[in-house]
């Protein structure tokens, strides 16, 4: 089981041996690792990076030496550091093969790879906390228009990958058959942050029944945002 921690701020390093994950409930990306940890069974230390609290902590220099980029997650097992949601879980899918997340055939693979793909390089990018935020404070746009855009972008993408999947016609109470892989792991974070902003999910009916089989999970229940130390 999954046991996330605590820790003394967003640029405490991991110790060697260890394995960290720096995250914030909300964010979706942090949230596809945290299922990606649960399923493969893998204890870790939750160092919470508050996206909101001082101005944005993963905007702090402390937070910048762990990644340059100022996002959510970054991973550290070993002394080592891994960006980027995809990178971390297929790396984990590697080095802790039990339960994969990836199917065995090349062509399995590319589906699923495409699935998750769609969501983390498509849908997700352009309703990102920074670009909404550069879409208020910098464009200057209204609340209306802002939430526009962020419905326009993600009701669009999700339909998409609704028909996606469906033509994939794998079957199985998972994206790509019947058991969670990758693509579950970005699935469900996407479907949280369209409830959250309240986008109309009614021709999604095949990825809102993958939706509810994975939060029948234990490993889907511990990584969502209201089970997190820093929900609160």
């Amino acid at each position: 089981m999954t046991a996330p921690g605590t820790a003394a701020g967003p640029g405490t390093p991991a110790h060697d041996g260890s394995r960290s994950l720096y995250t914030y409930f909300r964010s979706s990306a942090a949230y596809r690792v945290r299922i990606a940890l649960g399923l493969k069974g893998l204890d870790y230390e939750a160092i919470p990076v508050h996206l909101l609290k001082d101005g944005g902590q993963q905007l702090s220099p402390a937070y910048r030496e762990v990644n340059p980029f100022g996002l959510v997650p970054a991973y550290a097992e070993d002394g080592r550091t891994l960006t980027q949601s995809l990178a971390i879980i297929e790396y984990l899918d590697e080095r802790y093969p039990e339960v994969p997340l990836l199917p065995g055939s090349a062509w399995e693979r590319a589906q699923v790879r495409q699935l998750a793909l769609a969501v983390a390089c498509e849908i997700h990018p352009i309703n990102n906390l920074r670009v909404l935020k550069y879409l208020s404070q910098t464009l200057e746009l209204p609340e209306t228009a802002k939430q526009q855009w962020l419905h326009h972008w993600m009701q669009s993408g999700l339909e998409s990958l609704e028909e996606t999947v469906v033509r994939m016609g794998q079957g199985g109470d998972f994206c790509a058959g019947s058991a969670p892989t990758l693509a579950d792991c970005c699935l469900v974070p996407q479907l949280f942050n369209a409830r959250r902003f309240g986008v109309d999910l009614t021709r999604c009916p095949r990825l809102l029944a993958i939706d509810q089989a994975c939060a029948a999970r234990p490993a889907f229940q511990s990584a969502h945002p209201d089970a997190q130390p820093d929900a609160a």
